[in-house]
């Protein structure tokens, strides 16, 4: 089995060789993975909220935010050497975990999903797979040797795409 880089909550990790990526306990944020489809380069990041003006101008980390998040981490997959045109996206997560209490978590899980789209669009990267809503949690983990990403859940089993 391949050797995994753990990619925690607001967290990006970055690998340009055969280690994988690997994001535990997604429930409404979303994992995203930009990769090269050529070459050894790929980045993982743990999205917890759909944008920035949540933070009140507070100092967060770049992959907290969809917004933020995004942008960051295909600056730092070119800065490995991807090359745009070869990019592509995979992403899990954005399920509905717990009845919101309060206005702003309504939906939480489906508002960072479109976020994320949203800002993928903008770049003009294409998704190539998505696990996305439910109410389930995932951990998930991209092989960058084979470009899969590998999605467990408790109760709805395993997948890859």
């Amino acid at each position: 089995m391949v050797n995994s880089l753990v990619v925690g909550l607001s967290d990006m990790k970055l690998t340009h060789d055969q280690m994988a990526l690997r994001c535990a306990g997604l429930g409404s944020c979303v994992g995203l993975v930009l990769y090269d489809l050529q070459q050894p380069i790929a980045g993982m990041v743990h999205i917890m909220l759909p944008d920035s003006e949540l933070s009140r101008g507070k100092a967060h980390l770049p992959g907290k935010f969809a917004n933020t998040a995004v942008p960051e981490l295909l600056r730092q997959v070119l800065a490995q050497g991807a090359i745009k045109e070869n990019i592509r996206a995979k992403m899990a997560g954005g399920a509905e975990m717990f009845r919101a209490t309060i206005s702003w978590t309504a939906n939480i899980g489906q508002r960072n999903v479109e976020a994320v789209k949203e800002q993928l669009d903008s770049f003009h990267l294409p998704i190539k797979g998505e696990d996305v809503g439910g109410n389930f949690g995932r951990t998930i983990r991209f092989i960058n040797e084979t470009k899969e990403l590998h999605i467990h859940t408790f109760t709805k089993g395993d997948k890859t795409i």
